[in-house]
């Protein structure tokens, strides 16, 4: 939403679930709140993309299970069509590929299906803000996997170290992109 003269923005938001119980439940907690209107509801992705491109909404909340277009297609095509909108996604499934393929496709938030109703209205605020915003659960796994695969390994020193004087050379011509 635009901010008009002396008034607070108001933020625009389309539910895409195919689970109707879901939607009108979020779209409950969202309507408590002065600063935010849900503008449209999609019971399936390709009907969030069409209402996306048509609504224009500051954020598309997407479920990634959803018959026709699943939610991480949805969010590729409302991110590359609608430039203004962001993308939240809100799922029942803690499975890190689903985390990675949200992000990839462009969404700025992952949350899980038992945030409390707070997580979900800051969740909203903070991606229309331009934020990005990751479940606590996820954030966690995310910041433990990369300290991981980023610290020294050990095995791969004692490899290195096996190497002759002419396969080192050999190794750094190859990793400067020589054949």
């Amino acid at each position: 939403g635009k901010v008009a003269a002396g008034k607070c923005a108001v933020i625009r938001v389309l539910i895409a679930d195919d689970q109707v119980l879901a939607r009108d439940g979020i779209a409950a907690v969202l309507q408590t709140q002065p600063d935010v209107d849900v503008v449209g509801q999609a019971s399936d992705g390709r009907n969030a993309v069409q209402m996306a491109r048509r609504l224009r909404p500051d954020v598309a909340l997407l479920d990634i299970r959803m018959p026709i277009m699943d939610g991480i297609q949805a969010t590729r095509e409302i991110v590359g069509s609608c430039p203004t909108t962001s993308v939240l996604v809100l799922t029942t499934f803690d499975l890190d590929e689903y985390v990675y393929a949200a992000l990839k496709a462009g969404a700025s938030g992952f949350l899980l299906k038992d945030a409390t109703r707070e997580q979900v209205i800051e969740a909203v605020r903070s991606v229309s803000r331009g934020g990005m915003l990751l479940a606590p659960t996820v954030t966690r796994r995310l910041v433990d996997r990369f300290v991981s695969r980023n610290a020294p390994d050990q095995a791969a020193k004692s490899r290195l170290a096996e190497l002759t004087e002419r396969e080192t050379e050999v190794l750094k011509l190859v990793a400067k992109g020589h054949s």
